[in-house]
């Protein structure tokens, strides 16, 4: 069964691998939605996947490494593109949270990325 949790990370960004020209060449900012999906059997007492709470506190000191932050910034995501930053936050988050198995990246309403690691 998989169980996620949403959360929302306000950030600017230029990326640095587009054509001279592109819109995202310049300083922007996006208010990402963020999706962590953790997969695996339901716990027979608890009857949960993972606990939300535990899924927001794994969560908590990325979401304080990112929000409001510049992402070109953040060491490992010199070209933030969302490709990037679902891969980032999978490895920040994949040691401490063993049943990880999606990070979804929404910067628009509609243009997303899933990472799977």
């Amino acid at each position: 069964m998989d169980a996620y949790c949403e959360f929302s990370i306000a950030a600017g960004r230029r990326l640095t691998g587009v054509p001279a020209g592109h819109p995202c060449e310049r300083v922007h900012g996006h208010t990402f939605c963020v999706r962590l999906t953790v997969s695996g059997p339901v716990h027979p007492l608890t009857g949960f996947v993972i606990d939300f709470a535990e899924l927001q506190r794994a969560f908590a000191p990325v979401h304080e490494a990112l929000d409001h932050r510049f992402l070109n910034d953040v060491p490992g995501l010199e070209n933030p593109t969302s490709e990037h930053l679902a891969a980032w936050i999978w490895k920040a988050l994949q040691p401490s949270l063993p049943g990880l198995s999606a990070v979804e990246i929404t910067e628009t309403g509609q243009s997303g990325v899933v990472f799977r690691g």
